[in-house]
């Protein structure tokens, strides 16, 4: 797990940064806002923590920017500023947690678990389901549904939806899909067979105003679909 630690006191940042290494994390560490953006911008991160007061800019800055184009980058302010309305503040500018100094080394490292924790089950949960608001799938339960009614959809079909949503807007050849859809019985083996069962799945999911299977010609397919 790699974390970011923007914090411009570099006593504590160093502190910061060897307590997290110690128990297994990765840290890179910013003493600023610029350069920030520019690791933030460059690198990806598992995790953020952001002291408020920085010396070219706020912390509650840097979260703005982070999240608008990370918005599920877990993120804990570490700071000395305790009022109510900046701990306020921080929570709704979508923070994970909210430290004020001094605080205890472990009970960072713990909250700095629950985080990543929390983050990486909620990755788990999406990944395990797609829907539009029309076309329901749920992977794990198996469970499909359009619009307000259940279709059947069988195993098999559900393996072909999973790697198509998995690649949305991405072009699937078709030797890839045979490939990744090969299993210990042999299903798809014959390219005949995903022709028939994305044909099959069209008729099952999609109608005269949602088409989310798109044939690339000589090519393989594609998913067209946008999750909510």
């Amino acid at each position: 797990m790699k974390i970011l630690v923007v914090e411009d006191d570099l006593t504590l940042s160093a502190g910061i940064c060897f307590e997290l290494d110690c128990n297994g994390y990765l840290t890179i560490a910013a003493y600023n806002c610029k350069k920030a953006n520019r690791l933030i911008q460059s690198d990806r991160f598992d995790l953020a923590i952001l002291d408020v007061n920085l010396p070219d800019g706020n912390g509650f800055d840097l979260c703005r920017t982070f999240k608008d184009t990370h918005p599920k980058l877990p993120v804990i302010f570490l700071t000395a500023n305790h009022l109510e309305q900046d701990i306020l503040n921080g929570f709704d500018l979508g923070a994970d947690d909210y430290i004020t100094k001094p605080f205890s080394m472990k009970i960072l490292l713990r909250r700095v678990e629950v985080a990543l924790r929390r983050n990486t089950s909620a990755q788990q949960q999406a990944a395990d389901a797609w829907s539009d608001g029309f076309l329901t799938l749920d992977f794990g339960k198996l469970l499909a549904v359009r619009g307000s009614e259940k279709i059947i959809v069988t195993s098999n079909e559900y393996k072909l939806l999973k790697v198509l949503t998995e690649n949305a807007g991405n072009i699937l050849t078709r030797q890839t899909l045979l490939e990744r859809l090969w299993d210990v019985d042999g299903s798809f083996v014959d390219d005949h067979a995903l022709t028939v069962t994305v044909n099959r799945l069209r008729a099952k999911i999609e109608d005269d105003t949602h088409t989310y299977i798109k044939t690339v010609r000589g090519m393989g397919y594609v998913w067209m679909g946008a999750a909510l």
